[in-house]
């Protein structure tokens, strides 16, 4: 199974100030670089879902995929980069977000042991479900658009109401694995973990 990596970067990072939250320093690496060198070696390509000037990435070196639909919400990005995914011949894509520094080192292989006989899974942990971050077989990508097109989906999650999206169980350790870092606190209290 061919897998395409994509990470999300569409939030407005509001409560960063408005700071490219992706791109913030933890421990001296920035948040984006840190979720690609976690999914680097689980999958057979990466890239960045993001609107805007796509040059603020160029030191990643990384194709930046823009929404093709304005729906507003990260179904917008999922929608974008399984479309691009299915036009590159990949199986699947997995979509993290750019904010979770600490995803573990076997996401996709316990996502695709999920959702095999789905096509769909997202990861859970610590009572909560991720939503963004899942294992998405690129033959969702055109019932997906007709959703969207039809106002019929709004948020992530809803995509449970429409697919049978799996779920896979992470424990929390020392940190949550899919901790997403939202505030300036929550930056800082990451630093702990980092190395």
């Amino acid at each position: 199974m061919r897998v395409l990596g994509a990470v999300v970067a569409g939030g407005r990072s509001g409560r960063m100030g408005g700071r490219e939250k992706a791109l913030l320093p933890l421990s001296g690496v920035s948040l984006i670089e840190r979720v690609i060198s976690r999914i680097a070696t689980q999958v057979d390509g990466i890239v960045i879902n993001a609107n805007g000037d796509a040059t603020r990435f160029a030191d990643l070196k990384r194709e930046v995929v823009p929404d093709a639909l304005a729906v507003g919400t990260p179904l917008a990005g999922l929608h974008a980069v399984l479309h691009h995914g299915a036009a590159q011949e990949y199986d699947a894509v997995l979509t993290v977000p750019s904010d979770t520094p600490f995803l573990p080192l076997n996401l996709v292989q316990r996502l695709s042991e999920a959702g095999a006989a789905t096509g769909a899974a997202v990861a859970r942990s610590g009572g909560q479900v991720h939503h963004l971050t899942g294992l998405w077989s690129v033959a969702i990508a055109r019932p997906l658009d007709e959703f969207l097109r039809e106002g019929k989906l709004r948020r992530v999650m809803d995509l449970a109401d429409v697919f049978a999206v799996e779920t896979a169980e992470w424990p929390v350790g020392a940190v949550d694995p899919f901790l997403n870092i939202n505030t300036p606190d929550e930056l800082a209290a990451a630093e702990r973990h980092a190395c």
